[in-house]
C-alpha cells in the first residue's frame, strides 16, 4: 500500500480484511470440527443398524418362515420371495445395506441388491474402511453368525459437501456486507477529520483565528491545539510586523515632510542652477518615500485593521469622492459611471475608500498616456476598473498581488498599490478578476472587484 494512501482506505481495508480472514478462519475450524462431529455420527448409525439387525437377521434364519432357509440375495425374487423382500425391508429398512454370515464365511442374509464383494471377510468387530465404503463389523454371542453394515463413502462425501455449502452460502451473503458497513463506520468514524479539513480549506489567507476543537475526538485535540499554537504564534508575528510597519510609516511622514519643505525652500532661494535642480531631485525622492510610508500605512490597515461595520453606507458617494480627489489634482482622465440606486455594503468606507483610490491610481499610473480611465459601479455590487495601457502578460499578471512588485516600465510605484487591493479583497470575500486585453479590445487591462452587498 502506498504511504500515501488516506486513512480511511488503509483503515477500511485493514480491518475489512482482517474481519474476512476471521470468518473464513471461523468458517474453516468450524467445518473441520463439524466434518469430525459427521463422521462420528455416521459411524455411530453404522453400529446402530448393526446391533438392530443382526437380532432380526438372526431370528429370520432360525424362526422366521417356519423353516430357517438361507434368503437368496440376487435381488430377483418374484412371487412369495418378492412379498418377504418387501417384509424384510419393511423390518431392515430400506438404505440399510448390510450382510449376514455364518462362522465359515457363508452369506446366510442380505440386504436387496447388496453386493457381496464390498464386504471383506470377518475379521474383528469394528470399524472398517475400504475405498469406497465404510463399514461395521459385529458377531453373535455365540459367535455363529456375523454381521457387516457398510455405508457409500460417496454418500458420505455428498452430505458433507451440502453442509460445507449450506455453511459458506451465508458468509458468502455476509462478508460483502460486513465490509460495507466496515467501511460505513471508518467513514463516520473520520468525520471529525474531515469536518476539521474542511474548516482549514474555507479560511482565507489573513484567517488566523484559533480552531474550535468542541466535538473533536481525543485523538484530534492535540492536532488542533498544536495548530492552534502555530496560529498565534502566526499572528503575533503578523502583528508585530504590521504595527512595525505602520508606526515606522508615521513616525516618517513628520521629517520627510520637514525634509521635503527644506528641499522647496532650498530650491527658491538658490540662485545656482545646479542647486536648484538637486533640490528639485531631492524633494521628487522625498515624495516618493512619502507615498510608500503612506502605502504602508494603508497595508497595515487592510491586513489587521477593522475592515467591516455594523450598519450598512452607500458606496457611491465614496466613488465620487475618490474620483474628485483625482480630478483636483489634475488627473481628469476618469470617466465615471454610477447607478442610480444605492449600493449598501457592510464594508468600512475608508477601507472601501483604499481600495478605490489604488485601482484607479493604478490604472492612472498604468494606462495610455492621456488614456481614459473608465470607473464603473453596478448596482450588484461588481466594480470595474479599466485603462487602455499595454497588454499583460501571464507573467505580470501572475506578479500582481506581490508585495513591491512593479511593472517592467518606466512608471514610478511603491509596488504595494495591487497588494493593498488583494489584501483588503482577501479578508472581506470579495473575488477579484483580471482581464487583459479588455473584453472587446486588443489592448488595456480591466479590474472586476465583487464588493459585498449589505
Amino acid at each position: 500500500m502506498k504511504a500515501g494512501a488516506s486513512l480511511q482506505t488503509r483503515l477500511a481495508l485493514a480491518i475489512g480484511l482482517s474481519v474476512t480472514l476471521l470468518w473464513l478462519a471461523a468458517a474453516a475450524v468450524t467445518a473441520h470440527r463439524l466434518g469430525g462431529e459427521m463422521q462420528e455420527v455416521f459411524d455411530d448409525g453404522l453400529k446402530a443398524t448393526a446391533l438392530r439387525v443382526l437380532p432380526i437377521a438372526r431370528h429370520d434364519l432360525h424362526e422366521g418362515d417356519g423353516r430357517g432357509d438361507p434368503v437368496e440375495h440376487d435381488g430377483n425374487e418374484e412371487g412369495d420371495d418378492g412379498e418377504r423382500r418387501i417384509g424384510r425391508e419393511a423390518r431392515y429398512g430400506e438404505d440399510v445395506t448390510f450382510v449376514v454370515r455364518d462362522r465359515n464365511g457363508k452369506v446366510l442374509l442380505a440386504s436387496a441388491g447388496a453386493d457381496a464383494s464390498i464386504f471383506p471377510p470377518f475379521v474383528k468387530p469394528g470399524f472398517l474402511r475400504t475405498e469406497t465404503h465404510q463399514l461395521y463389523y459385529d458377531a453373535s454371542v455365540d459367535g455363529g453368525l456375523t454381521i457387516a453394515v457398510a455405508e457409500p463413502l460417496d454418500r458420505r462425501t455428498e452430505l458433507s459437501r451440502k453442509m460445507l455449502l449450506g455453511l459458506l452460502l451465508p458468509l458468502i451473503v455476509m462478508i460483502p456486507f460486513s465490509l460495507l458497513a466496515i467501511v460505513l463506520a471508518v467513514r463516520r468514524s473520520l468525520r471529525p477529520v474531515r469536518l476539521l479539513r474542511q474548516e482549514l480549506a474555507r479560511r482565507g489567507a489573513q484567517d488566523l483565528s484559533p480552531l474550535p476543537d468542541g466535538g473533536l475526538p481525543s485523538e484530534l485535540r492535540p492536532i488542533s491545539a498544536g495548530v492552534n499554537q502555530l496560529l498565534d504564534r502566526l499572528t503575533a508575528a503578523f502583528n508585530a510586523e504590521r504595527a512595525f510597519a505602520a508606526n515606522a510609516a508615521h513616525e516618517l511622514r513628520t521629517p520627510v515632510a520637514g525634509a521635503i519643505a527644506q528641499a522647496q525652500r532650498i530650491r527658491t532661494e538658490t540662485g545656482e542652477e545646479l542647486t536648484g535642480q538637486r533640490a528639485t531631485e531631492i524633494e521628487t525622492t522625498l515624495k516618493r518615500l512619502m507615498r510608500t510610508s503612506e502605502k504602508l500605512m494603508q497595508l497595515a490597515r487592510a491586513e489587521g485593521g477593522r475592515l467591516q461595520t455594523d450598519e450598512p453606507s452607500d458606496l457611491r458617494p465614496v466613488l465620487e469622492m475618490i474620483v474628485e480627489g483625482f480630478t483636483r489634482t489634475g488627473e481628469g482622465r476618469i470617466l465615471l459611471t454610477l447607478p442610480e440606486e444605492p449600493v449598501l455594503s457592510r464594508l468600512d468606507p475608508d477601507a472601501v475608500g483604499i481600495l478605490f483610490r489604488n485601482l484607479i491610481e493604478n490604472a492612472l499610473k498604468h494606462g495610455a498616456q492621456n488614456g481614459l480611465v473608465e470607473v464603473a459601479l453596478q448596482t450588484d455590487g461588481l466594480l470595474c476598473v479599466a485603462n487602455d495601457g499595454a497588454v499583460l502578460s501571464a507573467d505580470a499578471t501572475e506578479r500582481l498581488g506581490k508585495r513591491f512588485a512593479r511593472g517592467r516600465g518606466k512608471v514610478g510605484g511603491s509596488g504595494l498599490g495591487f497588494s493593498i487591493v488583494k489584501a483588503i479583497a482577501d479578508r472581506t470575500g470579495m473575488s477579484l478578476k483580471v482581464v487583459s486585453p479588455r473584453p472587446l479590445k486588443h489592448e488595456g487591462v480591466q479590474i472586476e472587484v465583487t464588493l459585498p452587498l449589505a
